[in-house]
């Protein structure tokens, strides 16, 4: 294929490249943000009135604030019905996504250092989470089980779903994993308007703790503007994979490349090799799997417009560009992935060796697939249990304790002319109890 961008790590103007490679307009914009603060403020202001007139304007069905929950024997139903192999998978991805997730819990602990003061960290869950679902272009049964499990884990009680629902229209297998995985309430709105109303709560949808999930570049914006009123997992972006292969079967490589290409004409797939022949393969092999894929108009999109195929002298290199990306999914099809994981710095999810596609991390593998995009893996991770928990720190002391240490807090305070603070030290100081 040779409408895609081709890159060699050894050029003098490669730096240059790969920043204008990676510098996507994944941006939500001032008009974005702009449309979306006025929706926030009607939703706000107008609750279930103004929920169901943006459902109406862009899902295109007249909702009533009676209409916006869809009942709980909707979801039973939805499982009922399944087909046994439909059923199976869901069973099969949830029980290892939660196996994985529970390995995530943290413990409550505590110390007593050398001063008698006992020191400590307590983990408790949110009360209310908020899960947003996609359902525009496409349903996504498998992002309920990976929002939804870790909450339950986490020991969330309640648990509430929001999904845009076009035409009132809701796919049967989101509402079964939302039945399978412990969702108490499902409401059928989407868009910016539904991010509102999980953070400011209306007369029929409570307000969460926190927002999860990932969303266009509309719910981009809202999370990002209800930050403070609720917490959020993080700023989702278009998909990205970067492949790194030292040898392989170009048709599954090409593969590899294409599986995040057909999220979205704003994906981005980049493939890295030390061998220039491989590289080629893989182009040959992109350009006749574009042929056969249902989304192919969008892939081809992706791959022309974000694609890119680079070749690097050697696998320190190879680490060195990732490390730059820090991509939302990284591919070492290597014979020896071991020998370049030490390292990797940056990367949401990482899938090792010839026989672990990215997309078995999406459905079954057990590892969350909600991950940082945009570069964020610098700094953010996967989503989990921990998203759903707060850590409150424990002090306990006795006289001795504050006899050990109270001298020099007290003068910290003063220093910062803080006297109430010191006071307040200073008088169990001079207590004799």
């Amino acid at each position: 294929m040779r409408n895609i961008k081709r890159l060699d790590a050894s050029g003098s103007n490669f730096n240059e490249e790969l920043d204008a490679l990676l510098s996507r307009e994944t941006d939500t914009g001032v008009d974005v943000q702009q449309t979306v603060a006025g929706i926030i403020e009607d939703v706000r202001k107008r609750g279930d009135a103004a929920l169901c007139e943006y459902t109406q304007k862009f899902d295109s069905w007249n909702c009533t604030p009676a209409d916006i929950e869809i009942p709980k024997v909707r979801m039973e139903e939805a499982w009922a019905h399944l087909t046994d192999k439909d059923r199976e998978a869901l069973e099969l991805a949830s029980l290892r996504i939660r196996a994985y997730h529970e390995h995530q819990r943290q413990e409550n602990w505590e110390f007593t250092d050398d001063t008698g003061l006992t020191l400590g960290q307590r983990i408790t869950p949110l009360d209310r989470a908020g899960l947003y679902v996609p359902g525009g272009k496409a349903a996504y049964p498998s992002s309920v089980l990976m929002n939804a499990i870790p909450a339950r884990v986490a020991g969330v009680e309640d648990i509430v779903m929001v999904v845009p629902t076009p035409d009132n229209k809701i796919n049967d297998l989101v509402l079964a994993a939302a039945h399978i995985s412990g969702v108490q309430r499902v409401f059928a709105v989407g868009g910016a308007q539904a991010v509102a109303a999980l953070a400011h709560g209306t007369e029929t949808i409570p307000a969460v703790d926190k927002i999860v999930g990932p969303g266009n570049r509309y719910v981009a914006a809202a999370k990002k503007q209800v930050f403070g009123i609720c917490g959020i997992d993080m700023i989702a972006g278009p998909s990205e994979i970067v492949v790194v292969a030292d040898s392989g079967n170009p048709e599954w490589l090409a593969a590899d490349f294409l599986s995040q290409a057909e999220h979205d004409e704003a994906a981005q797939s980049i493939f890295i090799s030390t061998d220039k022949r491989l590289i080629e393969a893989v182009a040959s092999k992109i350009e006749a799997l574009l042929t056969t894929l249902s989304r192919a108009d969008i892939a081809r999109k992706s791959t022309e417009t974000h694609g890119a195929l680079i070749h690097v002298p050697d696998l320190a290199s190879a680490a060195d560009v990732v490390n730059r990306i820090a991509p939302e999914h990284l591919e070492l099809a290597l014979e020896d992935p071991d020998v370049l994981l030490p390292y990797i710095r940056h990367a949401g999810a990482i899938f090792l060796g010839h026989f672990v596609p990215e997309a078995l991390g999406d459905y079954v593998a057990g590892p969350n697939h909600v991950l940082p995009t945009n570069r964020t893996a610098r700094f953010s991770s996967a989503l989990g249990v921990y998203d759903f928990t707060k850590r409150s720190s424990v002090i306990r002391a006795d006289h001795e304790g504050v006899l050990a240490v109270g001298p020099t807090a007290a003068h910290l305070a003063h220093r910062e002319g803080l006297d109430a603070h010191a006071l307040s030290i200073e008088l169990r100081l001079k207590s004799t109890e």
